[in-house]
């Protein structure tokens, strides 16, 4: 489970601190000031080091380069005029500031850019930063099309780990592009994993899942995107939420197979 910090603003520190405490051990962020507060993850997992609730090194720390579409024009954290390879040099010195640390474990292009052309730029520009030590991993977010995605591994020299994507029906819960990251050893992330699916969760194939584990829907929906090898976001800002979320039931075959039908596009 990945702690997302989107839209927390002025609480982000305190939500970080408290995510921390209460057991996460992956903190998601973004170099965009438009939604995240970068810095205040920062300052939160500073507070959590300085308690004595993590090192560094407990934590794996996932921050992204977001595209000029992407920021807002009135606060872009590089200088949105240069080319692509000092957009994303200055994105990454200004990550490892505001997150007070000398590496990232995990590095996202935030959404491909307008042609393949330019994201290979962006990922080229990443590997050097890989190469240098300031960034461990790369990954993309925001692509939901599989051939899209198998010719930048195809290209890449440091290979993609982690797909982080919004799960939901509208794009048929990323099927063909899950069995894509399960064939090349790709973390799918999600997010939107339970508000882009509140008629799935409150269904009564859920809930009487939920009713044999004695537990919430939302867990046993957790359990089982968690079952299907997906790594799911959570943005709550609720310690009891939080304290649902790291304790997700284990589920059954028979019963991961039947909630499986009911986001497959070929009913298995």
């Amino acid at each position: 489970m990945i702690y997302g910090t989107a839209w927390k603003k002025e609480r982000t520190r305190e939500l970080v601190l408290q995510a921390l405490r209460m057991g996460y051990r992956a903190i998601d962020t973004a170099c965009q000031p438009k939604h995240y507060q970068e810095e205040l993850v920062g300052a939160g997992i500073a507070d959590a080091e300085a308690a004595g609730v993590v090192t560094r090194s407990d934590v794996y720390l996932q921050t992204k380069y977001t595209p000029i579409g992407g920021q807002d024009p009135a606060d872009v954290p590089y200088d949105p005029s240069a080319p692509l390879e000092e957009q994303v040099k200055q994105s990454v010195a200004t990550s490892l500031r505001n997150l007070r640390t000398e590496y990232i474990d995990c590095l996202l292009v935030h959404s491909p850019l307008a042609t393949h052309a330019e994201t290979m730029r962006v990922w080229r520009q990443l590997e050097r930063h890989v190469g240098a030590g300031e960034v461990r991993s790369l990954g993309i977010s925001n692509c939901y099309d599989v051939k899209a995605l198998a010719k930048l591994h195809e290209e890449a020299t440091v290979k993609p780990v982690a797909v982080q994507n919004r799960f939901y029906e509208a794009t048929k819960h990323d099927v063909e592009l899950r069995k894509f990251c399960a064939a090349h050893g790709i973390a799918y992330q999600s997010f939107w994993t339970l508000t882009g699916n509140k008629q799935l969760v409150q269904g009564s194939a859920v809930r009487g899942v939920a009713r044999a584990h004695g537990c919430t829907p939302e867990q046993v929906w957790l359990g089982f995107v968690r079952a299907l090898g997906i790594t799911p976001l959570s943005g709550t800002t609720s310690a009891e939420h939080m304290a649902d979320d790291l304790a997700l039931p284990s589920l059954r075959d028979a019963e991961v197979q039947k909630l499986n039908w009911l986001i497959s596009t070929d009913g298995v």
